[in-house]
């Protein structure tokens, strides 16, 4: 393990060079990786594992996931199992299904954490939160985390192309003394570009927050709020919708990606240097009490119980459906279908 300063603060990393894929074989041979979900995260852990050469089953229910799975090269009665065969056979359970479906499914799972073997998370949802969840491990398993910093999606895609996803880690229970080299040895299989430490707690916390603010939740309604200005003094829905999205996303954010915000002004205008720098005052000023608002409110376990209470009801997945259409038939993301056809590279 390495200590590297973050902006005067000390973190504990860790590398590929210093945690090699060899290593990680080594430390996991004699395992068996049971993967239990194939939707969000699990093709891109499973598919990374076994390419890098793990022992590695899935687990899920029959219907169109069970069928990607089948296609992704998985085998019926070999590789592919029920969720209950998959726990049964695996050493390492990797518990990468949906937060409600841990919870319905933590009975099973439960029944075959036998004493050695290793439960692993993606996620500290369901640990951090177990007054609500109902999932306590036993004392005699690891309990275990490694959460890559984005999609499943992207994991795989950044795998394939020789990059990787930074994770955080996390060793919740030390049952068996090797907890720790389990979790690094996961982290590295699954094609980390690096892994800093965590905990569970903060994991959760800092997800939940993540996702409903900058990642997704505040930057929709930050995109929404300047295209309904821009449209409604007179722009037109491609005026607003570059303006808004297209040049951030295509533009911009590989910029400040790359180098950070300071490197991405330089690279501006300075009539937009100028904006930008006496702007950024405000909508800070504006946010951050909503920001405060927000991480109250996962942190004290509200935005867990309303991520339960919606996410287990029976019509839960027509309900979801119906909020995404309204979003995708919204103006702003039909002009959005509309500007990405026309990028050079779909012509």
């Amino acid at each position: 393990m390495a200590t590297l300063n973050f902006g005067g603060v000390d973190e504990t990393v860790i590398t590929r060079e210093e945690f090699t894929l060899e290593k990680a074989r080594e430390v996991l041979k004699g395992e068996t990786l049971a993967v239990l979900g194939y939707g969000v995260q699990g093709p891109g852990q499973g598919l990374d594992l076994r390419d890098n050469g793990f022992n590695v089953i899935v687990g899920q229910r029959e219907g169109k996931t069970y069928e990607k799975a089948v296609a992704d090269g998985w085998v019926p009665g070999e590789t592919l199992f029920s969720i209950e065969e998959a726990c049964k056979r695996g050493t390492i359970i990797m518990c990468l299904l949906s937060d409600a479906a841990v919870i319905s499914q933590w009975p099973v799972i439960k029944k075959h954490l036998t004493p050695g073997k290793a439960l692993y998370f993606s996620h500290g949802f369901a640990i951090n939160w177990s007054d609500r969840t109902g999932v306590v491990p036993p004392a005699d398993v690891d309990v275990i985390m490694v959460a890559p910093k984005g999609s499943g999606t992207m994991l795989r895609v950044l795998f394939k192309e020789g990059k990787g996803t930074n994770s955080s880690f996390a060793v919740y229970q030390d049952a068996t003394g090797k907890a720790l080299e389990r979790t690094l040895a996961i982290g590295i299989g699954i094609g980390s570009g690096y892994l800093f430490e965590t905990t569970f707690q903060r994991e959760a916390v800092s997800d939940l927050t993540g996702e409903r603010g900058s990642l997704m939740g505040a930057i929709q309604g930050l995109f929404l709020a300047q295209y309904e200005v821009l449209r409604e003094n007179g722009h037109t829905p491609s005026e607003a919708f570059n303006e808004t999205v297209e040049e951030l996303t295509q533009s911009l954010m590989p910029l400040f990606a790359a180098k950070g915000m300071d490197w991405m002004y330089a690279n501006c205008s300075t009539t937009a240097q100028r904006g930008a720098l006496d702007w950024m005052g405000p909508f800070h000023d504006a946010i951050k009490p909503v920001m405060y608002q927000l991480y109250d409110s996962v942190k004290t376990g509200q935005e867990a119980q309303r991520s339960i209470d919606s996410n287990t009801k029976s019509d839960y997945r027509a309900g979801l459906e119906e909020e995404l259409r309204q979003l995708r038939e919204s103006e702003m993301w039909r002009a959005a279908e509309t500007v990405r056809s026309l990028r050079p590279e779909n012509n």
